[in-house]
């Protein structure tokens, strides 16, 4: 029996590397909706090649376009950020949440309320709106199954495991391209350097969010919310080949690994798939090409926002929203060339010192916090 399919961000490289998975079974699923910002030249191509029920632009002014390169297809075409709200809701079994940052978040949330399973890949919900996001899961019986390869591969170690045999919980990190660069070679890095990552193949800003190590302490909040853990169980480990993305400690010293290539179809594959097994367009990993792996302790001083992001994460309530929010406008600022490298996490610190976490409740609180944050990072001058 098919399963539909929803991409929410069909054309970053998650949505673009979903299609590629969907390809190769096109009796196991069915697409539904393909829904992206603003390149209409490339929804139009993937419309014409997947033949997508309906697509959505997110940005109006790209709307146009969009028609006039679908005319003639009978694909149901849309804009607006309401039509990307209304696409997420119409209940498809499966709803790849790929939007970056918290944009995600409400389709994300109207995905959720039609108690099916959400892929996702938007970690930036959970930052913003753990608490309530689960609370919504829960009301609507929907199911969530990570994206985010350490993610994925602690959803896959845990599947078996008794939690309370479980005493430590550690995502992996490449650790990026400047993971031997001193504190002043990274003040002089450009936005060029910074979205080469070396081992995966992703979009600017989480690329940028990797080369700083902001992603590892976005995805140490995550897990929080995704797994029953404390947030004293979870760690970092820095692993620049790659191949381990997590690790499971239970209490009699076993260690349990997931281990693949760095290549985001072997989770997105899990993901379309669960609690079944698909092929996926990935090269098999064997040990003996890669020859050696290590590892080695994250810097905190070099890479300060681990730190940040641990100190977000305990103090709770507003603290992870206001963190994601200053973090999205400081990298933004950090891609127009308007501030150093370096002063990417003194504007997320600036941020967190000046503004009080306070409970959120609601999505109006998070969205509203969102923007106060926002606000005092586009202020300061670093």
């Amino acid at each position: 029996m098919q399963k539909s399919v929803t991409i929410l961000g069909s054309t970053g490289t998650i949505g673009q590397n979903t299609l590629k998975c969907l390809e190769l079974h096109p009796d196991n699923f069915s697409l539904d909706t393909l829904v992206a910002r603003g390149n209409a030249a490339l929804l139009a191509s993937q419309a014409r090649k997947y033949r997508p029920r309906s697509v959505v632009i997110a940005n109006p002014e790209f709307y146009n376009e969009l028609k006039q390169l679908l005319n003639g297809t009978g694909i149901d075409t849309h804009a607006g950020e309401d039509a990307v709200i209304n696409a997420a809701a119409q209940g498809a079994d499966i709803t790849m949440s790929a939007i970056v940052g918290a944009a995600g978040l409400k389709p994300t949330l109207a995905a959720i309320k039609c108690g099916k399973t959400i892929a996702l890949a938007n970690k930036e919900s959970l930052v913003c709106a753990g608490e309530l996001m689960q609370r919504e899961v829960k009301k609507y019986s929907a199911t969530i199954i990570p994206v985010d390869s350490e993610h994925n591969a602690i959803f896959q170690l845990l599947g078996q495991q008794d939690i309370k045999h479980v005493e430590r919980v550690t995502i992996t990190a490449s650790g990026g391209p400047f993971r031997t660069f001193t504190f002043k070679e990274m003040e002089n890095v450009t936005p060029q350097q910074a979205v080469r990552h070396p081992n995966w193949n992703m979009g600017a800003k989480i690329s940028v969010d990797s080369a700083t190590m902001m992603n590892k302490g976005l995805e140490l909040i995550e897990a929080f919310y995704l797994f029953p853990v404390r947030a004293d169980q979870l760690h970092i480990l820095v692993h620049p080949q790659s191949i381990i993305h997590a690790l499971v400690e239970m209490m009699d010293g076993s260690v349990l690994a997931q281990m693949s290539q760095p290549d985001m179809c072997t989770p997105i594959a899990n993901a379309l798939a669960w609690p079944e097994r698909i092929t996926a367009p990935v090269k098999k990993l064997r040990l003996e090409e890669i020859g050696n792996l290590s590892f080695e302790a994250p810097d905190s001083e070099r890479f300060p926002a681990i730190r940040l992001a641990r100190e977000a994460l305990v103090a709770g309530g507003s603290a992870p929203t206001i963190l994601n929010a200053a973090n999205e406008i400081a990298v933004e600022r950090f891609l127009q060339g308007n501030i150093g490298f370096t002063g990417i996490a003194k504007i997320v610190e600036k941020t967190l010192e000046n503004l009080y976490s306070e409970p959120l409740e609601t999505i109006d609180d998070v969205l509203e916090c969102d923007k106060l944050a926002r606000h005092h990072a586009e202020k300061y001058n670093i």
